[in-house]
């Protein structure tokens, strides 16, 4: 995954263990709405953000 995003120029981001469980909401909820998986990914990807401008790494 982290090669696609890159090869984008989408910031990877890594769902940690505290939004495991909203992501399995957002699974289970797709058909019905995206809502919950796309907050979910954005959330993870801005904590990737912060990792990356706290070692001064450019996205």
């Amino acid at each position: 995954m982290f090669k696609e995003c890159l090869k984008y120029d989408v910031v990877p981001f890594i769902n940690e263990d505290n939004l495991k469980w909203f992501y399995y909401r957002g699974l289970k909820e797709w058909s019905k709405g995206k809502g919950y998986m796309i907050d979910t990914c954005l959330t993870a990807q801005n904590r990737y953000k912060k990792y990356l401008d706290y070692f001064r790494i450019g996205y």
